[in-house]
């Protein structure tokens, strides 16, 4: 248990950021599930929309320090692959 006054404010930031962290997660990971879907599919519009979501969403995780910069890059760098594929179709 924290002692002081600034640890116990910090424990109970501590919590919420790690529920907040942890619900960005989540829905970065059905997002891309839902990404993974629609290309398997043959409409190129349906993924293009998933890959524009799931780019949103990692673009807000990387603004609040959820998701490091680089790895965010990393990722978009691969739902273009994605998009790229469907566009061939």
């Amino acid at each position: 248990m924290a002692n002081t006054k600034s640890a116990i404010k910090a424990a109970r930031k501590s919590e919420r950021f790690a529920t907040r962290n942890q619900a960005l997660k989540t829905r970065l990971k059905t997002l891309h599930k839902k990404l993974e879907a629609a290309s398997k599919g043959t409409d190129a519009a349906v993924t293009k929309a998933a890959a524009s979501a799931y780019i949103s969403a990692m673009d807000k995780a990387t603004k609040s320090g959820v998701v490091h910069k680089n790895a965010a890059a990393r990722a978009k760098a691969q739902v273009a692959k994605y998009v790229f594929a469907a566009k061939k179709k």
